[in-house]
C-alpha cells in the first residue's frame, strides 16, 4: 500500500510541471519565464496596485555586465549573466539581498553579424538540482555547480555540432527535460540535440527535412495526449520532438518569418500557439495522435498577435502579449479581439496573481488586470537609473519579489501585500 502510495504520487508530481527542473520552493523561479515556462506564476498575496512610485525598492547589483538576460531565482540565489572585462560570465547573488556571490567565465566576447543590443549574453540560466545549466551568445554551453560557480562539462554549440550563430546571437534557455539538456545548435546533422545533464555526452541529434536553423525562441516541454514531447520553434516554424530518442513528431509553419522567431511557444490541452513579428502573426494548432503519429491542423491564424519578442501568457481561458506595440488580449480556442491597448507600448509580459506585470522596451513597468472584459491598469512606474539600451530582460517574480534587469543592474522590488 504504502509502495502503491508512492508511486502515484511520483506520477502526480511528474505531471504536475511542463519540464524536470526542480526548484526548492514553489515560489521560486528556477528558468525562463518561471518553474514551468509558461510565464505565469502562482504566486498569491501580492500588491493588486502601485503607487505612483511603484512597489517598494528592496535593493539593487551593479556591474553585472552587458546582457539581455533575464536572471534565474532558486534556492535562495539568484543566477545570471554578463558579459564584463571582454568574457560571458556567469554569476550568483544572494537573493535576500543581492551580494554577489561568485562569478565564472564560460567564454570569450563573440562578435555578432549584427550588433543591436550589443554582444552580451541573451539567455537564461536553467537551475536543476544542484546545478545551472547556461547557454552562451556564442554557442558556448556550460554545466556549472550551482554551488560554488566550478564548470562541471562545457560543450561548443558550434565545434561540437556544427551550429552556426544567429545573427542576433544564441539567445535559447537550455531545456532541462528529464536526465536530458535540450539546445538548438541549428545544424544540418542536428537541427536540436539532447544532452546528459550528467556529463554532456551526446544522447540523440534531431534532423529536420527543412534543415532548419537555430532562431531565438527557447523549447518547452509538454505531455500531448499520453506522450511527453519537447516543443521548440525554429528558423521554419515549430516543430516536436520525442525526447526519449530525437525523432520529429510533427511540424507547423505558419507562425516563423524569416527575421526572427522569437517568443516562447504557448501549450495547453493538445493546442500550441506561436507568434511572431514582421508582418506575420500567430496561429494555434491542434496536435492529434495516432498509433506513433502526430499531426499539427492549424484552428485559427491571427493578424492580430504580431508579438517580436516579449512573449504571451495564457491566463484562464486568454491570452495576453504585444502586438507590436500594443497589449492585446485574445480568446485562447478561437482568436477572437477581446480588447487592445498602446499600454507601456511594445515590451515583454508575465502573469502574477491574476495581474499581468508589463515592461516596455522604452522603460515603462505597468501592473495591468488580466481582465478580457477591459483594459485596466492598477499603477506604473519608471525604472530608475535607465540605461540607454532597450529593456528586453522580462520582468519576473519570485518569492514575493519583482526583479528588473537594465543591463549590469538589477533591481528587487516587494510586491507582498
Amino acid at each position: 500500500m504504502r509502495r502503491h502510495l508512492l508511486l502515484t504520487l511520483t506520477a502526480l508530481a511528474l505531471a504536475a510541471g511542463t519540464t524536470a527542473v526542480t526548484a526548492a520552493c514553489a515560489a521560486d523561479w528556477p528558468q525562463w519565464r518561471g518553474p514551468d515556462r509558461s510565464g505565469v506564476s502562482a504566486e498569491t498575496g501580492l500588491l493588486a496596485s502601485w503607487s505612483a512610485e511603484g512597489p517598494k525598492l528592496v535593493w539593487k547589483a551593479a556591474d553585472l555586465g552587458e546582457g539581455h538576460t533575464s536572471p534565474a531565482v532558486a534556492k535562495g540565489r539568484i543566477y545570471g549573466m554578463g558579459l564584463r572585462d571582454g568574457a560571458e560570465t556567469v554569476w550568483a547573488l544572494d537573493e535576500k539581498t543581492g551580494k554577489a556571490l561568485w562569478s565564472t567565465k564560460i567564454a570569450t566576447e563573440t562578435a555578432l553579424e549584427a550588433r543591436q543590443g550589443g554582444y552580451g549574453p541573451r539567455a537564461t540560466p536553467t537551475v536543476d538540482g544542484d546545478r545551472v545549466y547556461v547557454l552562451g551568445v556564442g554557442g558556448e554551453l556550460a554545466c556549472l555547480n550551482a554551488a560554488d560557480g566550478k564548470v562541471v562539462w562545457h560543450k561548443s554549440l558550434l565545434t561540437d555540432f556544427g551550429g552556426e550563430v544567429p545573427r542576433w546571437g544564441y539567445s535559447e534557455s537550455p531545456l532541462v527535460e528529464g536526465d536530458r539538456v535540450v539546445v538548438a545548435p541549428g545544424a544540418r546533422g542536428g537541427a536540436v540535440v539532447a544532452l546528459s545533464k550528467k556529463d554532456g555526452s551526446t544522447l540523440w541529434k534531431c534532423v529536420t527535412p527543412a534543415g532548419d536553423r537555430a532562431h531565438y525562441a527557447s523549447a518547452i516541454a509538454a505531455d500531448v495526449s499520453g506522450q511527453r514531447q519537447v516543443i521548440h520553434f525554429l528558423s521554419g516554424g515549430v516543430v516536436g520532438i520525442d525526447p526519449t530518442n530525437g525523432k520529429l513528431l510533427w511540424r507547423y509553419d505558419s507562425p516563423a518569418n524569416r527575421t526572427a522567431n522569437c517568443s516562447t511557444p504557448v501549450y495547453r490541452d493538445g493546442t500550441v500557439f506561436a507568434a511572431t513579428a514582421y508582418q506575420t502573426g500567430g496561429g494555434l494548432a491542434k496536435l492529434t495522435r495516432a498509433g506513433d503519429a502526430t499531426s499539427a491542423q492549424e484552428v485559427y491564424f491571427t493578424r492580430q498577435m504580431q508579438n517580436h519578442h516579449g512573449g504571451m501568457v495564457l491566463v484562464g481561458d486568454y491570452l495576453y502579449g504585444f502586438d507590436n506595440s500594443n497589449l492585446t488580449c485574445l480568446e485562447f480556442k478561437t482568436g477572437k479581439l477581446m480588447w487592445a491597448e498602446r499600454s507601456v507600448g511594445k515590451g515583454s509580459v508575465i502573469a502574477a496573481g491574476g495581474m499581468l506585470i508589463c515592461r516596455g522596451e522604452r522603460g515603462p513597468v505597468a501592473l495591468v488586470e488580466a481582465n478580457p472584459a477591459a483594459y485596466t491598469e492598477k499603477g506604473r512606474f519608471d525604472q530608475p537609473e535607465r540605461s540607454r539600451d532597450p529593456a528586453w530582460a522580462y520582468p519576473l517574480v519570485a518569492n514575493g519579489r519583482l526583479y528588473l534587469r537594465d543591463q549590469g543592474t538589477l533591481f528587487c522590488y516587494e510586491l507582498k501585500k
